[in-house]
């Protein structure tokens, strides 16, 4: 166990290997064991975990009672800057808002909390490196992920760092296969909770609607997140292992690097229908479809945690993870299936950072805001926001909204060598991409001075092709034309493994040239057509779309049956195309609609020194 990759490795993109590296002298509490003691009293039982769940009060022990001051501290305020998941986010500010609802004084001073969020990977990467390029009064006092396996990973830094492998829990989400009401019941699952190997067997089984009489729901869809920056992707890429190992809860007893185990997880991999970065990503496309009246279209079977199906099923989405939206409750709720042998619990652990930017005001702080949050009235903020408290209670509206299970059978969480390992292995076992990256090379892509937006989704394809392993197939085609001439350059670099094709792509794509017009309907409809000819269900078959601009072509084609061909081939052999709408003036509702149908995801590059950054997020989305 514990394989680790060079960091020069050209498939992981530089955040990865901070994050998994961790080597830098980092970080977290100085203070999270004097923190530790703040709040549970030595001897107490109830500081430190088990399993990164925390040995809390049980469910009849009295909680601490909050204790504010009797008058607000002076001005100006002590800053307190928290960094938290996308998932737990709006957790945390209920948090603040509730603490700061009433006087505090610390150290003479008022507090004033102040939330931001981060993809889970993304901030332990940000976290391991103290911050680069911050300026030291915007670093987090408080970094709160969603799960204690981030500060294990983190904590696994060649050189041996010094991060904690344990916070102060604050709340809890199981980690749940998230299903159609009518899917669970077709299968049973609703009463009758399967096995993580049934889980995985189901969604090899890509004819199971067919065959009990559902064909109109398609091929069995199921989604996980990517478990180099999700929570629920990483326990999903557990559970995984577990699975083909014949212990969910064994891991780290067994031989993570054993070819005769990889070979069976990539074997359960297979049932992927896709990556996303994150789980909001998925219900976002969910929801679209029940909104369209038919949920199957995108989603048989998602692995998430049970807050974002409590989110779902009251009608709040995100696109980005990060923007809420609020409508009225979906057609069809989703089901929380919590599998019979165990599932793993994200226990929201609360770190405070030992960096030089951490003041002794700012630490007294932290210590003040977290022990709030682990008082009855913190907990009770924490069980309205969709979360199990500490001591395992629920809302019980929310328990009813989320279709939460009474109690949970936790899984223990994996060590962090065993962690660490499973998400170096991922390259590896995950599902191969069959991916066809498709450029607008219109006259509109050289309008510009100095460097051109072609030039610049150039070399974003070049650094977007280092995700990818060698038996990945990856081609390369271009569209435009001149006049009423024919689509061009059309394909430039088939699709074929990426082992044998990489020089040919690249050579390819350094000698494109931008002619024309942009025939964006026949260009999308000629290729997804061409690729569900060819499809390939041990791959995830799929298109990255670059456009700059909207279809001015005369050639024929139209959004309209556009989307209708991309619904049709996703129903039966499913073609993602990714959009991503780059520079100011793409036509990013066609992009959007176009991603839609086909059952994939929008990314906004509008602005394009992102573009490098979203393509990376992109495609490793597959």
């Amino acid at each position: 166990m514990g394989r680790r990759r060079a960091a020069t490795d050209p498939r992981y993109p530089r955040w990865i290997w901070i994050a998994a590296a961790a080597t830098v002298a980092l970080l977290i509490v100085g203070g999270a064991f004097a923190l530790r003691t703040l709040i549970y009293p030595e001897g107490s039982g109830q500081g430190g975990t088990s399993a990164g769940n925390g040995n809390t009060p049980s469910a009849g022990e009295p909680l601490a009672q909050d204790s504010p001051a009797p008058a607000a501290g002076a001005s100006p305020c002590i800053s307190l800057k928290i960094l938290t998941s996308l998932e737990n986010a709006e957790m945390v500010r209920a948090l603040a808002a509730e603490y700061t609802a009433k006087p505090r004084s610390v150290d003479g001073k008022c507090v004033t909390p102040e939330v931001t969020q981060e993809k889970s990977g993304l901030a332990a990467g940000k976290v391991a490196g103290q911050f680069p390029g911050v300026p030291a009064g915007d670093r987090p006092v408080i970094w709160l992920p969603d799960s204690s396996a981030w500060l294990r990973t983190g904590g696994e830094g060649a050189g041996g760092s010094p991060v904690p492998q344990e916070g102060i829990s604050l709340a809890r989400s199981a980690v749940v296969v998230a299903m159609p009401e009518t899917m669970a019941g077709a299968l049973g699952w609703d009463s009758k909770p399967p096995s993580w190997s049934e889980v995985f067997r189901m969604a090899e089984d890509q004819d199971v609607w067919e065959r009990l009489g559902h064909a109109d729901w398609g091929k069995f869809k199921f989604g996980k997140a990517s478990p180099l920056v999700s929570t629920s992707g990483l326990m999903a890429l557990a559970a995984s292992y577990g699975a083909a190992g014949g212990s969910v809860s064994g891991l780290d007893d067994m031989d993570l690097d054993a070819p005769s185990l990889l070979e069976k997880v990539q074997a359960v991999e297979l049932g992927t229908s896709h990556y996303m970065a994150t789980p909001e990503h998925f219900l976002w496309h969910a929801r679209e479809a029940d909104d369209a009246g038919n949920v199957s279209e995108f989603l048989s079977a998602v692995i998430v945690d049970e807050k974002s199906v409590w989110d779902y099923n009251r009608g709040v989405v995100s696109e980005d993870g990060i923007t809420k939206q609020t409508g009225p409750a979906p057609r069809e709720p989703l089901i929380a299936i919590y599998p019979h042998d165990g599932v793993h619990v994200a226990d929201n652990p609360a770190v405070i950072l030992d960096g030089d930017w951490v003041g002794s005001q700012q630490r007294l702080a932290a210590q003040d805001f977290l022990a709030f949050a682990v008082t009855e009235q913190g907990q009770n903020v924490v069980k309205a926001s969709g979360y199990r408290s500490i001591q395992g209670k629920l809302d019980s509206g929310v328990a009813g909204t989320g279709r939460y299970a009474e109690t949970l059978q936790p899984l223990p969480l994996p060590r962090a060598e065993a962690l660490v390992a499973m998400q170096d292995s991922f390259p590896d076992v995950r599902k191969r991409a069959r991916a066809l990256f498709l450029l607008d090379v219109s006259e509109s892509m050289v309008q510009e001075p100095g460097v051109t937006k072609l030039q610049r989704a150039k070399d974003a394809v070049l650094k977007a092709l280092d995700h990818f392993t060698g038996e990945d197939e990856v081609g390369l085609a271009a569209f435009s034309h001149v006049n009423d001439g024919p689509l061009q350059p059309g394909i430039v670099s088939p699709v074929a493994p990426f082992k044998t094709n990489k020089e040919d792509l690249i050579a390819q794509l350094n000698g494109l040239q931008a002619v024309d017009a942009t025939p964006l309907f026949e260009a999308v409809s000629r290729f997804a057509g061409d690729q569900a000819k060819d499809y390939k269900d041990t791959f995830i078959n799929t298109i990255v779309l670059l456009s700059d601009g909207k279809n001015d072509s005369t050639h024929p084609g139209d959004l309209s049956g556009l989307s209708e061909q991309l619904s049709h081939q996703n129903h039966s052999t499913p073609v993602l195309v990714f959009t991503l709408a780059y520079g100011p003036d793409a036509d990013v509702p066609t992009l959007l609609e176009i991603a839609r149908s086909s059952g994939a995801h929008y990314y906004d590059a509008t602005d394009p020194n992102r573009l490098e950054e979203v393509l990376g997020e992109l495609v490793t989305s597959f």
